[in-house]
Order: structure tokens, then sequence, then C-alpha cells
């Protein structure tokens, strides 16, 4: 018999939407390269590996191309999965030892919400490539140990960018956010993730740039609670709440697929 694996789209409640991600349950922890191939073979924005452990789950993230340090759509679809298939009881909290840490989720309802050390960005100067692979004007410009964040002065000008993924490769970080104040009354603020140089162009919905974007926001807007759009063509909801140091980043999900590997 093959290897269980489910295909879960995070941060929406339609399939086709938010971000598509792969979970594969172990019986036993698995070789580092045999799970980047599988996740090279799934071909998704990330896969996820997990194994029971005494106290929890032992959970790893994988690109095609690299393995992360956290990635929250996977730990959203992970839990879903112990959920939705029975290995954890309705009520009872998912726990994770991963390599940003203990991670833990908890169910509301339809609702699961995560919870994340903040990673805030602090002000600097733009590199030139990062300038001109956006082609737009900077509001403001920070950095954390991942990532640029940039905001842009609408979100009709977010959602028109087209940047140069060439140039945008070429700038060493993880990835790139772009934000904006929402336009609509139903959402704070919007965003979008770049992130080349893990593979991934864009991100359909990226849980760890809210670990940013909350702080910076709740800066801006004066609110500790507030919900997030993340305009990629395949769109995401999330909800964020500030907790001290910590994020708490609110999503749906639904399983699309399920199937084994034979490899």
């Amino acid at each position: 018999m093959g290897q269980h694996i489910t295909q879960v789209d995070a941060f929406t409640d339609t399939p086709f939407g938010g971000n598509p991600a792969a979970v594969c349950l172990l019986a036993e922890p698995a070789d580092a390269r045999w799970m980047q191939q599988v996740a090279r073979e799934m071909n998704l924005a990330e896969t996820a590996f997990l194994h029971k452990q005494e106290d929890g789950f032992h959970l790893r993230w994988f690109t095609p191309a690299v393995e992360v340090d956290i990635y929250p759509p996977l730990t959203l679809s992970s839990t879903h999965v112990l959920w939705e298939e029975g290995h954890l009881r309705p009520g009872e909290h998912a726990r994770f030892s991963t390599r940003s840490g203990r991670l833990s989720a908890t169910r509301q309802g339809a609702w699961i919400e995560l919870d994340f050390p903040a990673t805030p960005a602090t002000p600097t100067d733009a590199p030139a490539e990062l300038a001109q692979a956006l082609g737009v004007e900077f509001a403001y410009v920070g950095k954390n140990q991942f990532d640029y964040l940039v905001e842009v002065d609408s979100e009709e000008r977010l959602r028109a960018l087209k940047p140069d993924m060439n140039l945008l490769e070429r700038v060493p970080v993880r990835g790139v956010i772009v934000t904006s104040q929402s336009a609509s009354p139903e959402y704070d603020f919007v965003s979008r993730f770049f992130a080349p140089r893990a593979g991934i162009n864009e991100d359909p919905a990226t849980g760890s740039s809210h670990c940013t974007l909350a702080p910076f926001w709740v800066q801006r807007l004066g609110k500790s609670e507030m919900a997030a759009y993340q305009a990629s063509p395949r769109g995401g909801v999330l909800r964020v709440r500030m907790n001290g140091e910590r994020v708490c980043i609110g999503g749906q999900a639904i399983t699309v697929l399920r199937g084994e590997l034979l490899a």
C-alpha cells in the first residue's frame, strides 16, 4: 500500500481558491531527500509532512525547491486533515514541533486559528533591484529576517502590479510582501506575496506574511483584530489578531483531493 496524501485549499471555504497544498501523514520520520522529491512531484506551493509524537505532531514544510522554516497555510491544512480524518478529537488542540519552534491550532466553528510568533519589519532602504522589479512608488519599505515589506498607496495600485520576477529573484530574501489599506469595508488591508527565490512567483494565500502584516497594520490602524484579503488570482481570506508578541491567524480550509503515493 502506498503513502496516503491529501490536497487541501487553505484560507478559503470554496474549492479551487486560497492556497492549494498537499498534506502527507507519515507513520514515522522520512528522509528529507524523499520529502523534497515528493514536494517537487506534487508541484504545489507547499507540501507538509507530519508524524505523531508523544506531545503532538512533528511537522516539516517543503516547496518544490527548498525546505522552509515556517508556512501557516500548511499548518492550517495539516490541522484540517487531522480533525477531518479523526486523528484529533473535535475539541482537541493541535500541537506541532517545527523548525520554528512549538506551534498550536484551535478549532472555532468552521474556522481554525493558528498561533505564531510575530515577525515585525523595521524600516529600511529599498535595494535597487526591488524598486526596479516592482516598478511602483513605495509609501514604506521594511525588512525582517525573512522578507521585505512594501506599502503602496492604494489597493488599485497593488492589484495592478506585474513584477519582473527575474529581477525580484535577485533580491536576497525569502520573499516580498506588498500591502495597502483595503478599498472595501469588508477588509482592513490587502496584500500580495512574491517569492521567486523559493520557487513561488506569487503565493496564493500566505499566513507567514501576516505575521509581519499584523503588527504593521496594528500600528497604522490602531486595531488589534483585523480582516485581511490576499489579492492573488486565487484569493485568500484571513483573520488576524495580536496577542502580545504573537499573531493569531484564522482561516478556513477545504479538502479537494485524496490519493496515494506509490513511490
